[in-house]
């Protein structure tokens, strides 16, 4: 399936820096303009903001380009989301990682970036398929865009018809592989792992949305850990014997859980 296509800005003349702002839609406030700005003109994190690439609850995400020419993908915390403020405390709390919960709201979204920001580095040193982290301010993170000339790459549940049965088997394997690198290899469990956010780009999965992905010490980390599997496994059981595969797995990661 092909990634669906989005409005972009296809101006090749240097971006001025009213010119970001304007990227940036009327719900963000001063402050997230300010980390925009920042990590636009003072880190140099990406050259300019182009077309808006999903829009959810919790966050944008925006397609942008580096300085190099390199699609890149900026990714915008909402700061004033009921439904956001209620979860995201469970992810947090009891990380010891992350001894204090901050009591603001803004406070609590900016970790959760650094959060996100410091799993997909950990994801990416133990070699699991994870866009690659570029830069993080306030509640707005740089990473890796997933997809060609701002066209994002589908999921796996948007590719799922159009897999063949070989590539279907194929991204199984690839996508246990990275779940055994991210358990036993990065000490970190998704959490809400799902064919909903699993990207299909360069022949392979893509493992995204780890925001909420906590450490092998965290109390639910089990539990958690449970759930994605369950999700994994039943996915793709509608078109594979998942069994041998299953059971090797959870072998294998209740080594690494019997050893942390």
């Amino acid at each position: 399936m092909s990634p669906h296509r989005i409005r972009i800005d296809r101006e090749e003349s240097k971006v001025k820096d009213e010119d970001v702002i304007k990227t940036v839609e009327e719900v963000f406030d001063s402050f997230t303009n300010y980390h925009v700005y920042r990590l636009r003109n003072s880190m140099k994190a990406f050259k300019e903001l182009k077309g808006a690439v999903s829009a959810g609850k919790e966050a944008r995400v925006y397609w942008a380009k580096g300085w190099r020419g390199e699609d890149l993908a900026v990714k915008i915390y909402l700061t004033s989301s009921a439904e956001f403020r209620k979860s995201i405390k469970n992810y947090i709390a009891g990380d010891p990682r992350f001894p204090s919960v901050p009591s603001k709201f803004r406070d609590l979204v900016y970790l959760w970036a650094r959060k996100e920001y410091g799993n997909l580095e950990d994801m990416a040193k133990a070699g699991v398929s994870v866009p690659t982290p570029v830069a993080v301010s306030g509640n707005v993170l740089v990473m890796r865009f997933l997809g060609e000339n701002g066209l994002r790459a589908p999921l796996l549940v948007e590719a799922w018809r159009e897999l063949e049965d070989e590539d279907v088997e194929r991204m199984f394997n690839l996508l246990v592989d990275d779940i055994e690198r991210m358990v036993c290899k990065a000490r970190l469990v998704h959490g809400d792992l799902s064919e909903y956010n699993i990207m299909i780009w360069e022949g392979r999965p893509w493992i995204i949305d780890v925001a909420q992905a906590v450490s092998l010490d965290h109390p639910k980390s089990r539990e958690l850990l449970e759930r994605d599997l369950s999700n994994v496994f039943s996915f793709f059981s509608h078109r594979l014997d998942v069994s041998e595969k299953e059971e090797s797995l959870r072998r294998s990661l209740e080594q690494c859980l019997e050893a942390s």
